[in-house]
C-alpha cells in the first residue's frame, strides 16, 4: 500500500475516534461537553491564524507557528498518526510546547483575546500550555 492511502486510513480512523468521543458524551447527557469537543481542534486553528496575523506577536514566534502548522499538515511524523494514542500525543506535545513559547512572549492575554471557543476548551488550551 502506498503512503498516501495509510495516510488516508489514519485520518479517517482519527476522525472515527474523536467523533465516538463526541457522540459518547451526547449520549450520557454532557452536551456542552461535546459541543466544546466537537470545535476544539477548528478552534485551535483559529487560533493559531489569529496569533501569526496579530502584530504584537513577535516575527520569530510567527514564524514558529507558520512552522508548527507546517509540521502538522505533513503527510509524515515523527511518531506516525496511524499508532493510535501515541500518534497523536506527538502532535499535541509539540502543539503545547509551541504555544508555551508564543505565552512566554505575549501573555495569556494574547491568547485569551484570540481564543473563539469555550472558555472551559481556552482553560484547558493554556493548562496544557503551562500557562
Amino acid at each position: 500500500m502506498s503512503w498516501w492511502l495509510w495516510l488516508l486510513i489514519a485520518l479517517a480512523l482519527v476522525v472515527l475516534m474523536w467523533l465516538a468521543f463526541v457522540v459518547a458524551l451526547v449520549i450520557v447527557g454532557r452536551r456542552e461537553d461535546a459541543r466544546a469537543a466537537a470545535t476544539f481542534i477548528p478552534d485551535c486553528i483559529v487560533l493559531v491564524s489569529r496569533l501569526v496575523r496579530d502584530p504584537r506577536v513577535p516575527r520569530r514566534r510567527k514564524l514558529l507557528l507558520a512552522a508548527l502548522v507546517g509540521y502538522l499538515a505533513l503527510p509524515f511524523d515523527l511518531v506516525p498518526d496511524f499508532i493510535p494514542v501515541a500518534g497523536q500525543l506527538d502532535d499535541a506535545l509539540l502543539v503545547a510546547l509551541v504555544l508555551r513559547h508564543v505565552l512566554r512572549s505575549g501573555g495569556d492575554q494574547l491568547v485569551r483575546e484570540h481564543w473563539p471557543g469555550p472558555e472551559r476548551s481556552l482553560a484547558l488550551v493554556l493548562r496544557f500550555a503551562g500557562a
